[in-house]
């Protein structure tokens, strides 16, 4: 994966816990486009990759901004942007990927964010205010000093906003009562901690004509990736016509990586599509958590750090 040289232009603290980053090429030249709901991935120091959504404006090309929530149980990857990065430092970062972005014709949304999920949300109605969308926004987090961004929301337009802080309010937020409110038609897009996403996840599946448009964190608790039966089968490189066995308890990816192939990835988890590959034939197995609905039925491509193959064998385009 190519990787853009930057320096963090501006470091500071948002809310309790959380920071924000301005990342800007040394020379002052343009960055890659994004659009609102994308991401990028921050290539740490200390060997992590560690992906964060973009929530400035997406027209200014000169920069980009993240937030970074510190993370409880670190992994080492928030730990280490808390820790260790600051204002003038270099670090490498991919070119934007957007996962999550908002449907054209889609001209009224009601967005759910919860704590740093905010941050795809924000670019997003940057995104309405622009094109004059109509919008509203329920706002969750543990307190209201831990709501990044609270000042700058509130700005846009108040009465569009819905907040929501459990010590506050003394206890979490009834989303039925909050999302019964939605008229037929209005999508529901939604970035946050798991019991968000699968409150409202569960709330679109009970209501279709309120579909919802999500971004996890990290793969669903109750995913079960990793108690799934899981045989092996065979890859055939669709280039040479090689083919390579993939064990019961090994990923594609790993498989590859260890029979001398380069290939690109990141999260390892079916998070990101730094890893998408190519389906030539037969029929993969989609475990990943970005590909649409459509797009698992087509079978036309797969990302090799989770997916597998239903049948004995995959031809991918390598």
């Amino acid at each position: 994966m190519e990787k853009i040289e930057v320096i963090v232009s501006s470091y500071a603290a948002e809310a309790k816990g959380i920071v924000t980053l301005e990342l800007r090429r040394a020379d002052g030249a343009s960055l890659p486009r994004f659009t609102p709901g994308a991401h990028i991935d921050l290539f740490l120091p200390n060997g992590l990759v560690r992906q964060y959504s973009l929530l400035n404006d997406w027209r200014d090309s000169g920069c980009y901004q993240i937030g970074v929530a510190r993370v409880a149980n670190s992994r080492g990857g928030s730990a280490w942007v808390h820790e260790k990065l600051r204002q003038g430092t270099s670090i490498s970062i991919s070119a934007p990927r957007n996962n999550f972005p908002l449907a054209a014709d889609h001209r009224k949304l009601f967005f759910v964010a919860g704590g740093i999920g905010i941050t795809p949300i924000l670019a997003m109605i940057r995104q309405c205010i622009a094109e004059q969308r109509d919008w509203e926004l329920l706002y969750l987090a543990r307190s209201r000093q831990r709501a990044a961004f609270c000042d700058e929301l509130m700005g846009f337009d108040r009465n569009r906003i819905h907040l929501h802080f459990d010590d506050e309010q003394a206890g979490l937020c009834d989303f039925r009562s909050a999302l019964r409110k939605l008229g037929g038609g209005v999508p529901v897009y939604c970035c946050g901690p798991a019991p968000v996403m699968e409150a409202v996840t569960g709330f679109a599946q009970e209501h279709p004509n309120n579909p919802a448009f999500v971004e996890w964190f990290a793969p669903p608790p109750d995913s079960g990736g990793g108690d799934r039966a899981a045989g092996s089968f065979a890859v055939k490189i669709g280039s040479s016509g090689r083919e390579i066995e993939i064990g019961a308890d090994r990923s594609i990816l790993d498989v590859l990586e260890e029979s001398g192939f380069c290939l690109p990835f990141s999260c390892r988890e079916g998070m990101c599509r730094s890893c998408e590959v190519k389906v030539l034939e037969g029929e993969p197995e989609h475990r990943d958590y970005v590909l649409s609905a459509a797009e698992k039925a087509a079978g036309n491509c797969m990302m090799i750090c989770v997916s597998r193959a239903k049948g004995a064998s995959l031809t991918l385009d390598l």
